[in-house]
């Protein structure tokens, strides 16, 4: 049924019966500022003591920037003096020029300010150095939207902090029109109970933290491909649709008690048809349908005037009348104010505008700055801004919104997440940022090797072929597109070579491609034809953070499209993938530590270089299966020609025995071929004719067997004038295998004889029929032989087989050399005694040299990013990555089996409490184990806190008589630090 204009608004609505959902009388959000006896007495005395010229500059809110010239504040200043403004909309500049501006102008206000700012993703929207959560799209596509409300929240208080009392937020349009170049990523999505469910959430965060909302932009700005910041957009919507569709975020957002409205600039023929006016100045629906039919009794702002799509319509001063005569309360970003006041004046002398009415919203407005607090008014405190804009859990909050956004679109050949890394040769390619970048670092955490980069989004064909036939050796690879825009022309800045590119890949039939659009949903129509599709929704650092962790399993996706993009990629689109419990990076906030007290560790690890403890240092934490601090300190060597990063590689040393042999044991042991307490014998029968024929493997583990600390065995192949011939070759050849050091060669009998010295050692002589507890390399010399005479294979194929690789530990191995060049690994002591030459690739620990690098107790070098990984999985019991490594609770068994007296368990270390300053902190529980390491290393895990923390050093270099790690107990008050933190993360709690 056609229904003539001419029968007016509320004719219209009641004809059609359309607007019955609006409640006849409704709940008045309207009046979220019931008047108290306090209240109503400072409005009236604030309202009487101004001028009716004052009264009227309260309904003004200019814009103000910090970023421009002092003219510009001058001018600003100058209105607020001599027309009373009622308030200042900051937009560009910095947070503490910003606060300066503010209190400078509340200084010079008769009547405190009201100070709004459009800050819809965060202050970053519009001030530099300010913290960025995420776009409304992004939020859109949450399964959760607690976190809509958390970032509402988070935002009202660094407002707060920074003396703002209104967020024009949120955006409450439903997106429905893909081509909408002033919405787009700006609204929740397209589905409009979801829209006013977030909407809600948003409202709720910033008005129950103190900031005012404003729901914005009504009557509805989604259905437009028009940008009203140019040209006037054109609806023209039908009623069925207005009431169903677009009005139902803004009913719910005013049932909800949202304070503020800002009204759009749109034409919508179905409201008002003369010259083409914009909703703003249409009384049709401002008073009509938003004041008296849907109830709102909360302050109606304009959008912008200055807007070219209004204001160029009209003379100065004009558009600010016929604003106030539409219906609407606050005049934003007037073009002139000394013009306009004077049109108002007219406006009331010729009775267009109602003086009385004026009165009424001018004491709506005081209302609002009584509820802001203006009533007792305190400046913005400059000292304490800098920490309340910049509170770490605002980095978790922006990680955990991504982690719940984030959207695995299609997985056609069920490829994510990447479970075993071992068959899959994944290559990453980035197109539109640096490889060092957020993305392809984490990227680099779980698949080691060249992340390959186009910085240039637009670089032409020659560049991609270039990539393209460094691709052979891959099976998999990952394109992630950057930097992307938001406008649909140009494909939303992905390029045309990088999208023929993409085509190619996809055509390829020995690659799987999987390609990521870090950016606007809307975006994948032009990528829907790949098999593995995943939408990052920004560019954003907290995105490349999480994005890789999908793709890995590291988190599960739960995302899901608030948006159709095509008719094959429709709203509500999102595949699901499991956790596979590889370890995450994260924030310390996230896991229940404090990163304030974390940073404490920075003054730790600079004290080890200043002491000259260690040249350099990796330390690592993490909490719950997430890294939350990983930093790498100071340099390889005292000269500082070479920064520790955390790709630098370091002689775990001792720490080999659990990272290393300790996992073929409990291997064993899983799958019950490993007796704990057998003898040694049953297991190497040529003990059964030695002192050593009775001890058993759990002595052995426990370092109660009577095993000497070492026994002599380099220095039975060096004479005073160097090393033996019969020993040592300067050729590698088939008798002489083992490289001891580049350019010399040990015997392939080496191990053997090693083994001998091992068999004919003397044990330590008993006490009350007891061997004493002593601490010795021996014990994995022999369980290492145990598990090769199991396994039969050498333990070093075993472990890269069976663990490393599949763990994807790139890093983690014996003979460093074989793999890396030297500038990756940080080099150990200045060897003058037995190789003679500064050591740097090659196992510090002499036994583990002469038997060509691979010691049972001696001999891995790893980064701690690997090292952590592997411990993680003991730490879950041997489940990581979507693998069981172990089938029974294992390593808990070998952590718990301890006897009085005795530090040590199956395998592991474990803190001594009898001394003040052990090899763990006394804040660990006792429960804690792991393991040090000669040169400078450890790796300590607690079971009851889930917390594990890695430290690499080369404090043997240059010298191994350098004990200052020990004696300025580093590594312990580093620990300590860690315990403190989580005491300070659960108080904050």
């Amino acid at each position: 049924m056609r229904i003539p204009l001419q029968l007016g608004l509320f004719a219209l609505l009641l004809a059609t019966g359309l607007l019955l959902s609006f409640s006849e009388n409704p709940k008045l959000p309207g009046d979220p500022l019931p008047a108290s006896p306090v209240e109503a007495a400072w409005v009236d005395s604030v309202f009487n003591s101004l001028t009716p010229e004052q009264r009227l500059g309260q309904l003004f809110m200019v814009a103000a920037y910090s970023n421009k010239e002092r003219s510009h504040a001058d001018r600003i200043e100058r209105l607020i003096r001599s027309q009373s403004i009622g308030g200042v909309m900051f937009l560009q500049g910095g947070p503490k020029r910003q606060a300066l501006l503010t209190n400078r102008f509340q200084a010079a206000a008769r009547v405190p300010l009201l100070i709004a700012m459009d800050a819809e993703w965060g202050l970053d929207m519009r001030l530099d150095s300010s913290a960025h959560y995420a776009k409304q799209m992004t939020l859109g596509a949450m399964d959760d939207p607690k976190y809509v409300y958390q970032m509402g929240r988070d935002i009202a208080r660094k407002m707060r902090a920074l003396g703002v009392h209104i967020s024009f937020a949120p955006v409450i349009d439903v997106n429905s029109n893909p081509g909408n170049p002033v919405i787009g990523n700006r609204s929740f999505g397209e589905d409009q109970e979801q829209v006013a469910k977030w909407g809600v959430q948003y409202i709720k965060g910033l008005q129950e933290h103190n900031v005012m909302a404003v729901a914005k932009h009504f009557p509805g700005h989604g259905d437009t491909d028009t940008d009203s910041h140019v040209a006037l957009p054109v609806i023209n919507t039908d009623l069925a649709r207005l009431t169903k569709v677009d009005l139902v975020p803004f009913q719910q957002s005013f049932e909800a008690g949202v304070m503020g409205v800002m009204v759009a600039h749109l034409y919508m023929p179905l409201f008002d048809t003369t010259n083409a006016k914009t909703t703003t100045l249409s009384k049709a629906l401002v008073t009509d349908l938003l004041k008296t039919k849907m109830g709102f009794k909360g302050l109606t702002f304009t959008d912008a005037l200055n807007m070219k799509s209004v204001s160029k319509l009209y003379k100065d001063g004009e558009l600010d009348a016929m604003a106030l005569a539409a219906g609407n309360d606050v005049l934003l970003f007037s073009e002139d104010v000394p013009s306009a006041l004077l049109r108002i004046q007219e406006a009331v002398a010729a009775g267009k505008l109602n003086q009385a009415d004026l009165d009424f919203r001018i004491k709506k407005i005081l209302r609002v700055k009584h509820w802001a607090g203006l009533s007792k008014y305190q400046p913005a405190r400059l000292a304490t801004l800098r920490d309340s804009l910049n509170q770490p859990s605002t980095k978790a909050l922006a990680q955990s919104i991504f982690e719940h956004a984030v959207t695995v679109v299609k997985n056609d050949d069920k490829l994510l997440p990447f479970q075993r890394l071992d068959t899959l040769r994944i290559a990453a390619i980035t197109i539109g940022t640096q490889a060092e970048g957020p993305y392809g670092t984490i990227f680099n955490k779980y698949q080691p090797g060249a992340v390959y980069a186009v910085p240039n989004r637009y670089a032409d064909d020659t560049t991609f072929t270039r990539i393209a036939s460094r691709l052979a050796g891959y099976n998999v690879v990952v394109v992630s597109l950057h930097g992307m825009n938001n406008t649909p022309v140009h494909s939303y800045g992905m390029g045309d070579g990088a999208l023929r590119f993409i085509k190619k890949l996809q055509a390829n039939p020995k690659l799987k491609t999987v390609v990521v659009a870090m950016g606007n949903a809307y975006a994948l129509k032009y990528l829907e034809n790949a098999r593995t599709l995943v939408c990052g929704y920004e560019d954003h650092y907290a995105a490349q953070l999480v994005v890789p962790q999908i793709l890995f399993g590291a988190l599960p996706a739960r995302g899901k499209l608030p948006v159709t993009v095509s008719p094959t990629l429709k709203v509500a689109t999102g595949i699901a993938t499991p956790d596979l419990k590889r370890l995450r990076y994260g924030t310390p906030e996230s896991q229940g530590l404090s990163s304030r007290v974390l940073a404490q560790i920075d003054n730790i690890a600079l004290e080890s270089q200043t002491y000259a403890a260690a040249p350099g240092c990796q330390v690592l934490v993490a909490r719950n299966g997430t890294v939350v601090f990983d930093q790498s300190y100071g340099y390889c060597t005292y000269d500082q020609s070479q920064p520790v990063t955390s790709s630098t590689l370091y002689d775990l040393a001792s720490v080999t025995k659990v990272a290393g042999t300790l996992q073929a044991v409990m291997y064993l042991r899983d799958q019950g071929r490993l007796d704990l307490d057998a003898r040694v014998a049953t297991y190497l029968p040529e003990l059964t004719r030695t002192n050593k024929r009775e001890m058993t493997i759990r002595d052995v583990l426990m370092h109660q067997a009577g095993l000497k600390p070492g026994i002599p065995t380099w220095e039975r192949t060096v004479t005073s004038r160097g090393l033996k011939p019969t020993f040592y070759a300067s050729t590698r050849s088939e008798d002489f295998p083992n490289e001891v050091i580049p350019g010399e060669y040990s015997t392939k009998a080496a191990d053997d004889s090693v083994w001998a010295w091992t068999m004919r050692s003397s044990l330590m002589p008993k006490i009350k029929g007891k061997y004493p507890i002593e601490y010795s390399d021996l014990s994995f010399i022999v369980m290492k032989r145990v598990c090769e005479k199991l396994l039969k294979e050498p333990i070093e194929n075993f472990l890269q087989d069976n663990f490393y690789r599949p763990l994807g530990l790139g890093s983690m191995t014996y003979n460093p050399l074989q793999r890396f060049p030297k500038s990756c690994i940080a080099p150990t002591e200045n060897d003058t005694y037995y190789r003679r030459e500064q050591l740097q690739g090659t196992v510090h620990d002499q036994t583990a040299a002469l038997v060509g690098g691979v010691g049972g107790h001696a001999g891995l070098f790893a980064t701690a990013n690997d090292l952590a990984v592997l411990m993680q999985m003991n730490l879950q019991n041997g489940r990581y990555g979507g693998t069981q490594y172990f089938q029974s609770p294992v390593v808990t068994e070998f952590a718990r089996s301890r006897v009085a007296g005795n530090r040590h368990s199956l395998g592991w270390d474990h803190g001594d409490p009898s001394k003040p300053t052990g090899p763990t902190s006394n804040l660990s529980p006792a429960s804690t184990f792991g393991h040090t390491g000669f040169t400078g290393t450890c790796v300590w895990m607690d079971p009851e806190n889930d917390i594990l923390y890695i430290f690499l050093s080369n404090r043997v270099y240059p010298d191994a008589g350098n004990n200052k790690l020990r004696q300025y107990n580093i590594r312990t008050r580093i620990h300590d630090v860690i315990y403190k933190s989580m005491a300070a993360g659960s108080a904050k709690k």
